[in-house]
């Protein structure tokens, strides 16, 4: 009886939101959120569920579809990724994608369900000389019906302006990890560059969506703090895509040790607890997910997934297996 005192009493002190109309936190701390995390699991979910309810359709799932317009020879050294030009993966380098052929992609996505086409290329940073292009993929992409997202690395504040100005709706940059753990995974940029490239974005007026990957090596207090990061911005991120690491020969992180499945799920709940507006994306590694810790991950609110047999370079779960899944959840797209 004196466990259940407690447990409700450490669930019942966590000055958390319960609803849309508490409020929207950006005051977080490590020793908070930690206690969080190491809430009984039903309880835990079980909050985040209420959340969940309180601010969203629990039984609708936000549909995106990704597409890699620029593969490869990525100049940064980020140990999670195979396009990187630091890493012998048996990637093969390519150029910028014809509109034509992004197109055709946007339209396939829109047909098997998507509402958002989401474009990522492998550069450090927009280059003056590849805005205009850009910002005419943009244009062209959102004629077809779709909302659009880029992913481009780091951007000006004048850059945002003009991808805006185009039509864009969403810029994605993550965050990747803790601040503490962020230099163990990536030595070319810091940790500052990617909050400046977030900054602009919002002063830009997009929307940003912004997470991070675990599964890295990294510690609870990393992702713990990580999200924090994320929910103590000035505004919380419109949508937090948590990646779980798909490890990759030739990548310095390719023998890590495999994160638990209920540590994973343990994050999407925090993540939909601290950030309840926000919607947050099951992202990278749903491959290797079995179909009962999705529904987890969903219960805890996850409201969000990638459509489609790839994002970018690594694997993702046939639309078809989606489709079912979706069914026998009860849950529709969006």
């Amino acid at each position: 009886m004196k466990e259940i005192q407690e447990t409700e009493s450490l669930v019942a002190g966590c000055r958390l939101p319960v609803s849309s109309c508490a409020g929207i936190r950006h005051d977080f701390q490590a020793e908070e959120i930690l206690q969080l995390f190491a809430l009984p699991f039903s309880d835990l979910i079980f909050k985040a569920a209420e959340i969940h309810r309180a601010n969203h359709n629990p039984n609708a799932v936000q549909i995106s579809t990704l597409l890699s317009i620029k593969t490869g020879s990525c100049p940064e050294n980020c140990k999670y990724c195979p396009q990187s030009a630091h890493h012998n993966t048996g990637l093969e380098k390519e150029s910028l994608l014809e509109i034509s052929k992004i197109l055709d992609a946007a339209h396939e996505a829109k047909k098997a369900g998507a509402s958002r086409f989401c474009m990522g290329a492998a550069w450090r940073n927009l280059n003056e000389r590849d805005v205009e292009k850009v910002c005419e993929i943009v244009d062209a992409v959102k004629k077809c019906g779709l909302e659009t997202c880029m992913t481009l690395g780091m951007l000006t504040d004048s850059q945002s302006k003009r991808l805006k100005d185009a039509g864009l709706d969403y810029y994605n940059h993550n965050i990747d990890s803790s601040p503490e753990f962020y230099s163990e995974i990536i030595s070319t940029r810091n940790f500052e560059d990617r909050l400046n490239t977030l900054k602009n974005v919002r002063e830009a007026g997009l929307n940003v969506c912004s997470g991070g990957i675990v599964g890295m090596g990294e510690v609870r207090e990393d992702r713990a703090k990580m999200l924090i990061v994320l929910a103590n911005l000035p505004k919380h991120p419109q949508s937090v895509p948590i990646n779980m690491l798909v490890k990759v020969k030739g990548t310095p992180l390719e023998n890590v040790e495999p994160l638990d499945q209920f540590e994973f799920i343990r994050t999407i709940a925090v993540a939909r607890i601290m950030m309840p507006q926000s919607v947050v994306r099951l992202s990278a590694g749903r491959e290797n997910m079995s179909e009962q810790t999705q529904a987890l991950c969903f219960l805890a609110g996850a409201n969000s997934i990638f459509y489609g047999e790839k994002l970018l370079t690594t694997g993702n779960p046939e639309m078809e297996r989606d489709r079912k899944l979706f069914e026998k959840l009860g849950i529709v797209g969006m």
